[in-house]
């Protein structure tokens, strides 16, 4: 059995199977993988509201711990003195999330409006599993993915930005390649349980007051876009292992936009 219902976060990150964000790092280009995947990050400050959002609204995850009064600057700000930052990084170290009571305060009623959502409560009231990773080939390729709900065929995923409306996460859809993730996931599950998924839903919560929510899932278009950009990618990576050959960008030509297209013909209307 490769579904795994309690796998430690640190473990299933330090796994060497592609997971969906490699899989997005190789369409980018083979080599900025191949250099992700030899020089690993810590995760970024900058990530800290939206992990700490996590683990308060799905109750799993790294636990927070609030900077005290002494790591503060007079205006609320975390110090940048040797103090602090070695504080800072003992509590990395022990898997806490250090933030400010001020982004405290954000997290939980950010939390407090999913729960509240009546669109968002009843998938995450439905979905049992949390943190659930599975552990598969597919396609001959060893492949990872960590649901951040999963459950009776169904799953979903957690997400935090500036914008969740049906606009602004469509539009970070094709920014951060959500549909890849998507289809990476249901391809894993497919390898592991031979059937696809049932459902699976995107709550999105803004970061910023009064924390609107959304609950998305994707129409056959995006799906079908999301499945073959995950394939490609597999495709990718057997065969950069295969013959050891990792490229950057390469050579090619560059056909305009069509933006750039437009604005062309806008600035001739003007003349």
């Amino acid at each position: 059995m490769s579904i795994h219902m309690a796998m430690p976060e640190s473990e299933y990150h330090s796994r060497k199977e592609l997971s969906s964000t490699g899989a997005r790092r190789l369409l980018d280009s083979p080599a900025r993988y191949r250099y992700w995947e030899d020089h690993p990050q810590p995760p970024k400050a900058a990530f800290d509201l939206g992990s700490a959002a996590h683990t308060k609204i799905l109750g799993v995850g790294a636990n927070i711990v609030e900077y005290p009064a002494e790591h503060l600057t007079a205006s609320g700000n975390v110090s940048t003195s040797k103090a602090t930052v070695a504080w800072e990084k003992e509590q990395r170290a022990s898997g806490l999330i250090p933030i400010t009571s001020k982004d405290a305060r954000r997290v939980d009623a950010m939390a407090e409006a999913v729960l509240a959502d009546p669109d968002a409560r009843p998938v995450l009231e439905s979905i049992h599993g949390r943190e659930v990773s599975i552990i598969q080939d597919v396609d001959g390729v060893p492949s990872r993915s960590r649901f951040d709900l999963y459950g009776d065929g169904r799953g979903g995923d957690l997400k935090t930005a500036p914008d969740a409306s049906p606009a602004g996460f469509n539009r970070s859809i094709a920014k951060w390649g959500y549909h890849i993730q998507f289809a990476f996931y249901d391809d894993t599950h497919r390898a592991e349980t031979g059937g696809v998924l049932e459902s699976f839903k995107f709550i999105v919560v803004e970061n910023s007051e009064p924390h609107l929510v959304g609950t998305y899932d994707m129409d056959f278009m995006w799906q079908d876009l999301g499945y073959r950009a995950a394939k490609k990618a597999r495709e990718l990576y057997h065969r950069c292992v295969e013959t050891n050959t990792w490229p950057g960008y390469g050579a090619a030509t560059l056909t305009a936009p069509a933006w750039a297209v437009f604005e062309g013909e806008d600035e001739e209307i003007k003349i």
